[in-house]
This record gives C-alpha cells, structure tokens and sequence, in this order.
C-alpha cells in the first residue's frame, strides 16, 4: 500500500502547485499561458496517457503559429509563437512546440548579460515576404501569424521579397524651436522598396538643402531597419532667418511622399520677456508609424 500511497502524495503535490499557479497567473497574466500549460501536461502525465480517442479532443481555436500534437500524441493543441517559450528538447512535455517554420533555440545574448538564456522559438528564415493583400512580411512566421489570425481574408505569398511600393515614413521630423546660436537637426526615417532617396527643401526657397550655405548639412544612412534609409538636415549656429517650415520629401519608382515639420528661432531677449510662452509643437498625423508591424 506503500505505492499507492507515494502515488497519491504526488498527486496532490500536483494539484496544490496547480491550484497555486493559477492563483499566480490571475496576477501575472503574461507568465499564466506558459506555466498553467506545461503544469497541466504534468498532472495528465502523472495519471500516464490512456488511449486516444480523437473524438473527445477539445478543438483548438485562436492558433497564430497553427497546430501541434500534445503529450500523448493524440489531440491537437496550439503551438508555440516565435519569441515564446519551448522544451529545447523538441518534445511537448511544459512549454511545448514551436509552430511550423520554428525552432527552439537558446539566445546565447541572455550569456553575454550574465543572464540565464531561456530556450525561445526562432524563425528559420529572415527573408521579407510580399503577400497578396500587399503588405511586407519580415519572414515567413510574420506571415503565417497573419495569414491564421485572418482565415477568411486567404493571404497568400505573392512573391520572396517585400511588396513594391510608394515610401512610407516611419518617423517623420518634429516641430522644434531653439536660441540663436544653437543647432537643429530634422531626422526623417523612410521604408520603401524599390529603396527611396530623400531631399529636404525649405518653403520659399527653390534649391534643394543645402545649398550653398555652409552653416546647413545633410546626410543620409541606410537603416535603422532593413529597406529603409534616414536622412538628416543640420542647421550649425541657427539664425532668425532660418526660421520657417522644412519639408523632407522620399521618393522612388513607385512614388512619393513628404512630411513637415516647423523651426521656429527666438533670440535671448525674448526668451526674458515675462509673458514670453513657448510654441507648442505640432502633433504628426496618427497613420505615421503604423507599418511598422507590417515590416520590421
């Protein structure tokens, strides 16, 4: 009876971790998903797997990374999403499986920061993937989460690669003020393939920035992200006449597009006036920004 009884114990054990964890889960709802599925695995595991029978599996619903078999080989449960956490050893016995086009591997960073590296599901592949509602993908799970997330809209891969189309900015330059004296930098990031040059004008004026005016520059670099480039527009020691609205226009094959942004320049004297109030700086519209999930 020595056995039974050992059994029970454990059983118990198991129940009160159970009962815990989702005490634990009302509270950090973040961690309950990961936990309460891997202690429940453990509970069916401790009374061992009775025979299949397919008909009596609960249907999984709300599956972004698709389907894997559970524990015992028989229903079908949702997989784990990229950036989620995995059983390393490929098995499903606490956190689970990775979704299709996903591996569990170990970020070997966390071992750079003296932290513990916690085994995660990883994409297979970067390349960027065009789909047919004509939005960029990073890679294919991107896709994948979209394409589970909306069965009826039947997204397809158009093409490897990202989608041709006019450039988008992701961060657009910011209505400043400063002292005479003082620099100004504009920044202006853009998404776009085929990939986008940018220009920065100034309203009034017909040449393109800079000119022939040493105390303004512009440079450009590729990134933050891939497809996309981010110039700059320095004025050095700003003047009263450098006040006024900048434009940075991007452009490719496809087409173009612009955003605003105002300098406004006072000088020391005013800045000591006692009912001097400071500008309040322009909101840039909503829709800015909001590829940013589609892409990177």
């Amino acid at each position: 009876q020595a056995k039974p009884l050992s059994i029970s114990r454990l059983m118990f054990s198991l129940l009160s971790l159970h009962w815990a964890l989702l005490q634990l889960g009302q509270a950090f709802p973040s961690t309950s998903d990961y936990l309460q599925r891997g202690w429940q695995r453990l509970l069916e595991e401790g009374e061992g797997c009775s025979e299949c029978q397919p008909e009596e599996c609960p249907m999984p619903r709300g599956c972004l990374a698709g389907t894997v078999r559970d524990a015992c080989d028989c229903c079908w449960e949702c997989a784990n999403l990229e950036g989620q956490i995995c059983d390393l050893d490929n098995t499903n016995h606490f956190y689970g499986k990775c979704g299709e086009h996903l591996e569990c591997r170990l970020d070997a960073g966390d071992l750079r920061h003296g932290e513990v590296p916690e085994p995660q599901c990883a994409c297979l592949s970067h390349l960027a993937l065009c789909g047919s509602d004509g939005k960029t993908y990073a890679q294919i799970c991107r896709f994948l989460e979209a394409a589970h997330a909306h069965p009826d809209a039947n997204l397809t891969v158009a093409h490897e690669g990202p989608c041709e189309s006019e450039p988008q900015i992701t961060s657009p330059p910011y209505d400043t003020w400063n002292i005479t004296g003082q620099d100004v930098i504009f920044g202006c990031e853009v998404f776009a393939y085929p990939m986008a040059s940018i220009e920065w004008r100034k309203d009034g004026m017909e040449m393109l920035l800079p000119g022939d005016d040493p105390h303004i520059s512009v440079q450009f670099r590729g990134g933050p992200q891939k497809y996309e480039v981010t110039g700059w527009l320095q004025i050095q020691g700003v003047r009263v006449t450098d006040e006024g609205t900048y434009r940075c226009f991007a452009r490719n094959r496809v087409g173009e597009v612009v955003a605003v942004a105002s300098l406004t320049v006072f000088t020391p004297d005013q800045l000591n006036l006692t009912d001097f109030s400071l500008p309040k700086p322009r909101v840039p519209p909503e829709d800015y920004g909001e590829s940013e999930e589609d892409y990177y």
